[in-house]
């Protein structure tokens, strides 16, 4: 099984490829992209189907009740630039500068004016036709958001923007004054031009960086995410808060239980809890600390979440799913009612012979998988996926491997096949090279009915290897049980 990139959606030839090297099932994450976007991977699948003679089954995953981070907000519209230097402060490279007319889409002949030159360190709108007065060998100079006197030497133009170097740092913001020093002619001093001013620069999110024995606010108002705010003295006047993606959680977390944030990047313990807001400690993060990012996970190990198996959004998605893909994936689940409320939606939808694969990712689904089975069994196609990347955040990486044990022990007693999923040679398709390690786990997951795949540039490369893989580890291994075959040198 491999995850599908919104790429797949244009690209005829990677989907191909992919089913030529061995994908025997495309998953499209519906967490990503949208309807139209599906629509057309679909339809590259089903024509790669038919070109190459191959099978190849569509497995479509609900987003399901996932907890996130909310969006941080947007800080001072600043452009920092910083040029090289040498152990001791010299300058080994200047900074080059791309300069263009704010309101000019056409300034540099390759690239739309309003995004960076791939060769260019820092980009810097100018309001008005103020680059029109300039020629190649001008300077600028200009105070910068510090008060800093700053120069910027002009080496060459493209359409009607410019490039500039400088040697120095500079903190610049818009409606800085620019002004321009002319190039000497024949002997004569520098003249000086009209002045100009910076144009509108973009605004990145704020910086919230967590520390071991911070304080974080966790709300339920669709508030953007701020970092601390400390007096001059240094001394706390508001802990950095964020939001989360479902408000719901509010009713079911209790003081002492544990959050974890970004694979568990990030860990502490809820001390507080009250009006739609929840103060946590923070006692996981390295020594430098830890950048707390948007939509990240939150996982909650030690709450009983009272939250619907299907959310407003996976039902519409739903329509689609049973009208296109061969099985739906129920993310998140927690309780045999998580699965019961989708054969009745799929009921409904007259698709309930659609095969149904329910993620096993919480700690809640793994202590409750006997009953979980069960309802499972109700529909006449179904499959569990050991969804290990939750799943150890939420039990302890420590236990992921007797954990999943167990989760091929039951699969396999109840007769229901199991997709061993979670970074399968992520550094081989993110990369292009494989660790010794996630080598070794793809050959275990021969005793799982199927192995899945993650995205990334290099999915034809961990294709053909997971084949491999798994091709060569055929005669070893029947599900938990050892084959003992004759040994190959």
């Amino acid at each position: 099984m491999v995850t599908l990139p919104c790429e797949a959606a244009d690209d005829y030839t990677l989907v191909k490829e992919m089913l030529l090297q061995g994908m025997d099932c495309a998953r499209i994450n519906c967490a990503h992209d949208d309807a139209d976007v599906w629509k057309r991977m679909i339809k590259q699948i089903t024509r790669a189907r038919r070109e190459t003679g191959r099978h190849c089954r569509i497995l479509m995953d609900l987003g399901g009740p996932k907890l996130r981070t909310g969006e941080i907000a947007l800080g001072p519209a600043v452009l920092k630039w910083k040029p090289k230097r040498d152990p001791y402060g010299k300058v080994t490279e200047p900074v080059r500068i791309w300069l263009y007319p704010e309101d000019d889409a056409s300034s540099y002949p390759e690239h739309d004016a309003s995004s960076c030159p791939a060769h260019a360190h820092a980009c810097f709108p100018v309001k008005g036709n103020w680059l029109e007065q300039v020629t190649a060998r001008d300077r600028i100079e200009f105070n910068d958001a510090r008060g800093a006197l700053c120069r910027l030497q002009l080496v060459g133009q493209a359409g009607t923007g410019y490039w500039a170097e400088s040697t120095q740092t500079a903190y610049v913001k818009p409606g800085l004054k620019l002004s321009l020093l002319r190039a000497p002619v024949s002997g004569h001093a520098r003249g000086i031009g009209e002045s100009g001013e910076a144009g509108a620069l973009p605004q990145a999110p704020e910086k919230i960086r967590l520390y071991r024995g911070d304080s974080l606010i966790v709300t339920c108002k669709p508030t953007p995410g701020r970092p601390a705010r400390f007096d001059k003295r240094g001394r706390l006047l508001r802990a950095a808060s964020i939001s989360c993606s479902l408000p719901e959680l509010f009713a079911c977390v209790r003081a002492g239980e544990r959050i974890l944030i970004d694979d568990g990047r990030i860990g502490g313990v809820i001390r507080s809890v009250n009006a739609g807001e929840m103060r946590v400690e923070i006692t996981q993060a390295r020594d430098s600390g830890e950048k707390l990012l948007p939509d990240k996970g939150i996982n909650l190990p030690d709450s009983q979440l009272d939250l619907d198996g299907l959310t407003a959004l996976d039902i519409v998605h739903l329509e689609f799913v049973a009208r296109h893909a061969d099985m739906v994936g129920l993310s998140f689940v927690r309780g045999p009612a998580d699965i019961a409320l989708l054969q009745e939606h799929l009921k409904r939808l007259d698709a309930d012979k659609l095969g149904i694969v329910v993620k096993i990712e919480t700690r809640t689904a793994f202590e409750q998988l006997p009953e979980l089975m069960f309802t499972l069994l109700r529909s006449p196609m179904v499959g569990v996926m050991i969804a290990r990347g939750d799943l150890a955040v939420e039990c302890g990486y420590e236990r992921l491997a007797e954990l999943q044990e167990e989760i091929l022990w039951l699969a396999e007693a109840a007769h229901v096949p199991v997709i061993w999923a979670t970074q399968v040679l992520e550094g081989l398709a993110k990369t292009g090279k494989p660790s010794r390690a996630e080598v070794t786990d793809a050959a275990m997951g021969e005793r799982a009915e199927c192995v899945m795949l993650n995205k990334g540039p290099h999915i034809i490369e961990a294709i053909q290897m997971l084949d491999n893989i798994l091709r060569r580890m055929q005669g070893h291994q029947q599900k938990k049980r050892s084959l003992l075959r004759r040994l190959h040198w």
